[in-house]
C-alpha cells in the first residue's frame, strides 16, 4: 500500500520568493528613498485590487492587476512612470530571490519527498508563477521539487474566495479530505481563507507579532512560525 503524503501548498510571493529585488528596481528609477515607500504601497493596492474586483464579481489577470497597482502607487506619490521602465519592472517578478531560510526548506521537501507532496499555491497566472518558480536564480533548480503549479486564472477570483481553497483541494485529489491539505504563507488573509474552506494552515510570522488578526479570534493557524522552514519541521511532526 502506497504512503499516505502530506500535501502542502506554498504561496509564492512574500512567502517563497521575497520582493526585495522589485524594490532594487525601483531604487535604479526613483532612488532609495522613494524606492521603499513605493514597494510598500504598491503591494497594498497589488492585494487590494485583488479583493475589490473579486467582492463587485468581475476579473483581471494578477498580471494586470500588479501593473495597474504599480501606476497607482507611482500616481499617489505625485511621480511618473515610463512604460520601458513599467516593463523592467514587471520583469522583476521573474528573477525574484527566495528568503534566507528557502534552502533549508527545499532540503526538507527532498528529504522527505517520499512522504511530502509539495504544490505552489499562488494568485498569479500560470505564465507569470511559471517564469517566477523557473527564473528565480535560487528557486529555479529546485523547481522539480514542486508537483505542481497552482494558479487561480480558471476561477475568475483571488484568494481568499472560498472557490480558491476549494480548487486546490480538488487539484490535489483530496475532497472530502480537507484537513490532509496544508497551506503555507505570509499573508494573514490567505491562511485565514484556508481556515475557513477547511484546510489546516500555516501561519509564516516573519516579523514576530503572533497572530494578531482580530475578524475572528475563534479561528486561528494550526501553527504560527517565524520562518518557512520551521513551518515545515512542525508540519511533518503533526
Amino acid at each position: 500500500m502506497a504512503t499516505k503524503k502530506t500535501v502542502i501548498a506554498f504561496d509564492l510571493y512574500g512567502t517563497l520568493l521575497s520582493p526585495e529585488s522589485i524594490g532594487d528596481e525601483l531604487t535604479k528609477i526613483y532612488g532609495r528613498e522613494k524606492a521603499k515607500s513605493l514597494a510598500t504601497v504598491w503591494r497594498r493596492y497589488q492585494l487590494e485590487y485583488t479583493w475589490r474586483i473579486t467582492a463587485m464579481g468581475e476579473f483581471r489577470s494578477f498580471s494586470e492587476i500588479t501593473r495597474s497597482s504599480l501606476y497607482h502607487a507611482v500616481a499617489e506619490h505625485g511621480l511618473t512612470l515610463s512604460e520601458k521602465d513599467a516593463d523592467e519592472l514587471m520583469k522583476s517578478y521573474d528573477k525574484l530571490h527566495v528568503f534566507p531560510e528557502i534552502p533549508s526548506v527545499l532540503k526538507l521537501l527532498e528529504q522527505n519527498s517520499n512522504s511530502v507532496e509539495a504544490h505552489v499555491f499562488s494568485n498569479g497566472t500560470e505564465a507569470m508563477v511559471s517564469n517566477s518558480v523557473k527564473n528565480s536564480p535560487d528557486l529555479g533548480p529546485h523547481a522539480h521539487r514542486f508537483k505542481s503549479l497552482i494558479v487561480v486564472d480558471s476561477l475568475k477570483c483571488f484568494k481568499p474566495d472560498m472557490r480558491v481553497y476549494n480548487h486546490l483541494v480538488k487539484e490535489v485529489g483530496k475532497q472530502g479530505e480537507e484537513k490532509d491539505v496544508w497551506v503555507v504563507s505570509a499573508n494573514p488573509f490567505d491562511v485565514a481563507g484556508a481556515g475557513v474552506a477547511g484546510l489546516r494552515a500555516a501561519f509564516i510570522d516573519r516579523a514576530g507579532t503572533g497572530w494578531i488578526d482580530r475578524l475572528d479570534e475563534t479561528r486561528t493557524p494550526a501553527i504560527v512560525a517565524r520562518g518557512v522552514d520551521d513551518a515545515v519541521k512542525l508540519i511533518l511532526e503533526a
